[in-house]
């Protein structure tokens, strides 16, 4: 457990939840129904999390 670094999940999951809460009140607020706006800020949510794990794991695998 020594390698195990707490603040990695805290930001990928602070990355997901605040690209979800932008891009939702974003949309909103440029006249989409708040459904699609939900389902967009998902869709923005899982690829901001996609790219945040990838840019973490890519200094792992250089060492």
């Amino acid at each position: 457990m020594r390698g195990y670094n707490v603040w990695r999940p805290l930001i990928l999951i602070a990355a997901a939840l605040l690209t979800n809460s932008l891009v939702t009140n974003l949309c909103v607020l440029f006249g989409m129904t708040p459904e699609s706006a939900s389902n967009l800020g998902f869709i923005a949510m899982i690829a901001a999390a996609f790219i945040t794990y990838s840019r973490m794991t890519k200094h792992q695998r250089r060492k």
